[in-house]
């Protein structure tokens, strides 16, 4: 992928690998979002490969999952074989930064076959995600091995909140902390935007002129869904609960879900919930005509999609974990809730209490919209995000 014409760099001549699993068209978390728009910009002052897994795409390499020699193994396995192929096809690199634990042992490596810097960005970490070992089995031992080993030997770790950066120094300790940098994630503002126009909620059946809580995300533990649903039975009778979320994780999850949508249909109506997956533009529709975004993560290393619902001037009631008080600014852009672990209970009667309140405010509402979209502009622009990543590259080059 060459670089945009005419800018000059400290790193003229530097080629920069990108390992990743998602890259577009195939994204369906933050990490992939992150990916996709941080090469939108590294692209304009660097060199740059990206490696992903998957289908053949134009802009990337892509490395498949699916060998016939690992037909029906753990999916963990095929993953480290796309990893296999990534760390062999990057012996141009001068440097490689991998995403996720899905492709960092790809970084790692590279590091070793190729003697090149290897840095990491922390999207979440597998000690803090347990819930992964029903989806992954014995593989979640496999893929928390491959995440510490390439974070510890890392020249460099992204974190991308000030909270994401202390998860990471107590789940790896023997990292030397001044190896870790914060660069938060970004948001493009000219593609989330506000849009007032009714057509994508009339054809998915949401009445526009009725206030809306909106959940954008994959149905997960980390997500908090099932949070979510049981303090929807305590949301005010005249709103709508719109749920753009993709498949769940596993059948049990799946199962809890559907028996938890079933109960709330039974109490209230205005009860939406789409499956697929909805193009950007089409998202921010949604996102704008929602009174209140709902975020009620039990982990979140920051939370692009706040930012993607505040770029859209619309209010944020989010869980206090992890990075999430990096993005939302407490009764200016929206409403924090304590989430404990221990007493979830608590959180979802105080999550349906601070939803309830910007529900009742529409002033209230409004002016954190605004407020929101602001932040959004002043304070995570993506370039912003490119510059000092460059900047972490330089120092290792």
């Amino acid at each position: 992928m060459a670089r945009a014409g005419g800018d000059t760099s400290t790193l003229d001549n530097v080629r920069i690998g990108i390992l990743t699993r998602e890259y577009p068209p195939d994204v369906y978390g933050g990490a992939g979002v992150h990916v996709d728009f941080l090469v939108r910009e590294l692209v304009k002052l660097a060199d740059v490969d990206v490696h992903c897994m998957g289908d053949p795409r134009d802009g990337a390499t892509a490395h498949s999952e699916h060998q016939p020699f690992l037909a029906g193994a753990n999916a963990t396995l095929r993953t480290l074989a796309a990893n296999l192929a990534m760390a062999d096809q990057t012996g141009a690199c001068d440097l490689v930064h991998s995403h996720t634990w899905y492709a960092n042992m790809g970084g790692h490596l590279s590091k070793l076959l190729h003697g090149v810097p290897h840095v990491v960005t922390s999207h979440s970490l597998e000690p803090h995600r347990p819930w992964k070992a029903e989806q992954l089995g014995g593989g979640y031992r496999v893929s928390s091995w491959a995440e510490q080993t390439a974070y510890e030997a890392a020249d460099a770790v992204i974190a991308v909140s000030h909270g994401s950066k202390r998860d990471v120094m107590n789940s790896y300790p023997r990292l030397d902390e001044s190896k870790v940098h914060v660069v938060h994630n970004g948001i493009d503002t000219e593609l989330y935007r506000p849009d007032r126009e009714t057509d994508v909620l009339e054809r998915l059946g949401v009445d526009p002129d009725r206030p809306s809580v909106v959940f954008v995300g994959r149905i997960t533990r980390q997500k908090g869904v099932p949070h979510l649903l049981r303090a929807a039975l305590q949301f005010h009778e005249s709103a709508q609960l719109v749920l753009l979320a993709g498949a769940a994780d596993t059948p049990e999850l799946a199962a809890e879900t559907d028996a938890a949508i079933a109960e709330l249909r039974g109490r209230r109506d205005g009860v939406f919930v789409v499956s697929e997956m909805l193009p950007r533009e089409q998202v921010r529709q949604v996102l704008t005509h929602g009174t209140v975004f709902a975020c009620p993560s039990v982990y979140e290393p920051l939370g692009i999609v706040n930012l993607e619902a505040m770029a859209c001037e619309t209010a944020v009631v989010a869980s206090d974990v992890g990075g999430i008080p990096d993005v939302v600014v407490e009764g200016e852009t929206g409403l924090l809730v304590h989430y404990d672990e221990s007493d979830t209970s608590t959180f979802e009667n105080d999550f349906a209490a601070a939803v309830n309140q910007v529900l009742g405010d529409r002033q209230q509402a409004t002016a954190m919209g605004v407020a929101g979209r602001q932040r959004a502009i002043s304070e995570f622009g993506w370039d912003i995000a490119a510059q000092r990543t460059m900047a972490i590259y330089e120092s290792l080059l």
